[in-house]
């Protein structure tokens, strides 16, 4: 009676010690939220950012283009492989928590010397053999958690490559765009100054022009010939760099032929900055390393105390002395340890990961920082991009009118052809100008959707892993 007593004393003591928990789990808080985004402009007209976002450009090439790359980018390959290594080694880890079976065998030949005379024999032992580390300071479970936690981070990482990359391909597609407009419009350009040094030089021929007039002429189309392979060099550039994106070797035409930038009148929605901490999954992935790593602190403190392993065995011997005998046998052993001296490596473990964990305290409030810090940049990039494009709109509407005029005075015999020169480079100088200032206002609206966050990366998580367990 009295060993049920001691062993039922036993068991249950277990059961409390298993619960206990020698560290208190942090808790962190990413501090005062704004209650509105300094630089948001409030008269403009704003649209909420859907799932797949880069579809509210309509341009279907673009969307074939993200299509592909979402399949096909290695970047996103590379990704994804890093999280099935992390998920392998939470098993690996979390195994550790759970007894382990085995099924062993020995075999000896011994010889014995006795009064009777020398005995040769064989003796033979097969056995199960199981054995469980008691989890008493929630050791085993700390370091478990902390691996699945470094899972979760990692899944919150490929997040926010998807929005790295479809921003990413956006930008260089709008950039190729940029650049064949800048070439369709070098092109009017040369032809307009050829017609110019047409006309000087014949009315150079009836004695209305000098020859210094034909010089200017003729170097302002040298000028703008020389743009030309400026531009084709950026334009060989980026289709480079978004067939790497999408999988393939460098090639050339790789975003179509389109010369037209999009319509970019209104604005995406920043939304609530309260929103901002579950939309950036970069938050989330320094939110996880943080508490992974506090349950490794936890895990190293555990460390420091007892440990109580119990481990068992149960078999079947032969012997064979001279007569076969056999029979059955079993142990049972229970064995604790604590450490005493071990030239202080636990404690700088212990040390090591309190460092570690402020490490990654500060690079989550950071993250916050920085999260808020690129909405604002992002809006107040919008408002001054969409200031300039449109006063470099109106900036062209005035030169033209001035060419016009500095033209009809120079036919006319009214001025001669510098102001034409001038007006003449001013507005194709413009026009230059214009074509890349809506470009940036394409790419300020695309960073903007990228500072911002978003949830639609989740079905493209979920059938890459329901695609990936098919194939295992």
């Amino acid at each position: 009676m009295s060993k049920l007593i001691n062993t039922v004393f036993i068991v249950l003591l277990l059961n409390v010690l298993i619960g206990c928990s020698v560290h208190k789990p942090i808790s962190l808080e990413p501090g005062p939220v704004p209650e509105a985004y300094l630089e948001e402009k409030k008269e403009t007209l704003v649209r909420k950012i859907g799932g797949r976002w880069w579809e509210q450009f309509e341009d279907k090439k673009l969307n074939s283009l993200m299509e592909e790359a979402l399949v096909n980018n290695l970047d996103l390959e590379q990704a994804y492989a890093r999280l099935d290594q992390l998920e392998a080694i939470y098993r690996t880890v979390d195994s550790r928590r759970k007894p382990f079976l085995n099924l062993g065998g020995t075999a000896s030949r011994d010889k014995q010397y006795t009064s009777m005379g020398d005995t040769l024999g064989n003796t033979y032992r097969v056995s199960v053999n199981a054995g469980y580390e008691v989890d008493l300071w929630q050791k085993l479970k700390n370091q478990s958690k902390g691996a699945w936690l470094d899972t979760l981070s990692a899944r919150e990482n490929i997040k926010t490559l998807y929005i790295s990359l479809t921003a990413r391909l956006a930008d260089l597609y709008f950039i190729a765009l940029e650049q064949r407009a800048q070439m369709q419009l070098l092109n009017t350009i040369i032809a307009s100054y050829k017609d110019t040094v047409e006309r000087i030089e014949f009315r150079y021929q009836l004695g209305q022009s000098a020859a210094l007039e034909i010089y200017q002429a003729r170097q302002e189309l040298a000028v703008a010939r020389q743009r030309g392979p400026i531009f084709e060099g950026n334009l060989a550039r980026t289709e480079h760099a978004i067939a790497v994106l999408v999988g393939r070797l460098p090639e050339n035409n790789i975003a179509g032929k389109l010369t037209s930038l999009p319509d970019v009148g209104t604005i995406f929605s920043a939304g609530l900055p309260a929103d901002l901490l579950q939309r950036r999954p970069d938050i989330e992935a320094a939110f996880m390393q943080v508490k992974a790593q506090d349950a490794r602190l936890a895990a190293a403190i555990a460390d420091r105390f007892p440990a109580l392993s119990l481990t068992g065995a149960y078999g079947v011997s032969w012997f064979d002395f001279g007569s076969m005998t056999n029979g059955t046998f079993w142990n049972l052993l229970a064995s604790a340890g604590q450490p005493i001296y071990d030239g202080g490596r636990r404690k700088a473990e212990e040390e090591r990961n309190r460092a570690a964990l402020r490490e990654v305290v500060a690079n989550y409030r950071q993250t916050v920082l920085k999260a808020f810090q690129e909405v604002e940049d992002g809006l107040s990039d919008n408002r001054s991009a969409e200031d300039r494009f449109n006063l470099l709109r109106e900036q062209e509407s005035v030169s033209n009118a001035n060419v016009r005029v500095a033209r009809e005075g120079y036919y006319n015999g009214i001025n001669d052809y510098l102001p034409v020169l001038i007006a003449e480079r001013q507005y194709f100088d413009v026009q230059i100008l214009v074509i890349s200032a809506h470009r940036q206002l394409v790419s300020d609206r695309v960073s903007l959707v990228r500072a911002l966050g978003g949830d639609w990366m989740e079905e493209y998580i979920l059938e890459n892993k329901s695609a990936d367990n098919a194939v295992k």
